[in-house]
């Protein structure tokens, strides 16, 4: 929890674009010390402008957050500009569709590599950091916030390998606000389940590195029919990156661990919860919009 965000810092990846950039310009508003961290140089470099034209102390760093040392050399750099960082937004994340089994190698290691293992470098590096302030400091607050997705509560089908990678962060999320709560009362931690929301996620291959890449990568059927299928959910999203942003910092405030974008989606988790507890086969995640998976069968099983 953060009851004062003036003149504290704030570390964010994905600061380039979506979340990550509408929480630096909230940041910025109330006067907070920025590290902005991102993949995309150009990116990176229009959101720093903007941010210390509003005013704030930045610093930028352009990194791979699937990559430990780069994170842990950030890691220093932050400390040694600003000290022991008092929000950690760990959101920077990919994503890939189709049927889980049509997924390369490279797929999975690049989807965990960013969307688990970054969070888990921003928990490893900044934790004990903010840990030693809070023991020098019986007036420091701090907190930890993780990007997950209504995925990592949910199974929707033919996009599995994001699904695995979000019920982990959530669970790693979970466990670490458990892990704080037995050390210390003045850190804590939440997990954002955001729903379809205009970002550049969909869009999160252009930023693949070749060392991620098939040699020869042609997308299966079911990949491009998920990768159409998300362009349009995303594009077509109502409630906006401000808009979710502003609820981290809400839940932040509060010490809100769940943040929901969408909390009318909850539905879906609670009958997915009533499958586990009854031990039934999962329902149909087109129940309750059948023409959905009519169309989706039907384009998946032509020839």
């Amino acid at each position: 929890m953060i009851t004062d965000f003036k003149n504290k810092t704030a570390v964010l990846t994905g600061a380039g674009s979506g979340f990550g950039l509408e929480c630096a310009r909230i940041g910025a508003r109330l006067g907070m010390n920025l590290v902005l961290v991102d993949v995309q140089h150009d990116a990176l470099a229009k959101a720093t402008a903007e941010m210390q034209a509003a005013g704030a102390q930045v610093l930028a760093v352009q990194l791979d957050v699937s990559k430990a040392d780069e994170v842990e050399v950030m890691g220093r750099a932050v400390q040694q500009r600003f000290g022991a960082p008092h929000l950690v937004f760990n959101n920077a994340g990919v994503g890939a569709g189709g049927l889980i089994w049509e997924n390369t190698l490279k797929d999975w290691e690049w989807v965990l590599g960013v969307n688990v293992m970054g969070v888990a470098h921003g928990v490893r590096v900044f934790t004990p950091m903010m840990l030693e302030a809070a023991q020098k400091d019986a007036a420091y607050q701090g907190h930890i916030v993780n990007t997950a997705s209504m995925a990592g509560l949910l199974n929707p089908p033919n996009m599995g390998v994001y699904n695995v990678s979000k019920h982990a962060v959530v669970s790693l999320s979970e466990t670490l606000y458990q892990d704080l709560s037995l050390v210390t009362d003045q850190i804590s931690a939440s997990v954002l389940c955001p729903f379809f929301v205009p970002t550049g996620i969909s869009q999160s291959h252009r930023n693949r590195p070749a060392d991620m890449t098939e040699p020869v990568t042609k997308l299966t059927k079911s990949q491009l029919i998920g990768q159409a299928n998300t362009d349009k959910a995303v594009g077509s999203g109502k409630v906006t990156a401000a808009d979710v942003a502003q609820l981290v910092f809400n839940a932040v405030a509060a010490n809100q661990f769940y943040i929901y974008s969408h909390p009318k989606a909850i539905k879906s988790v609670q009958t997915r919860m009533e499958d586990i507890m009854l031990a039934r086969n999962p329902t149909d995640p087109f129940a309750d919009k059948p023409e959905i998976g009519v169309a989706l069968r039907k384009a998946l099983r032509e020839a």
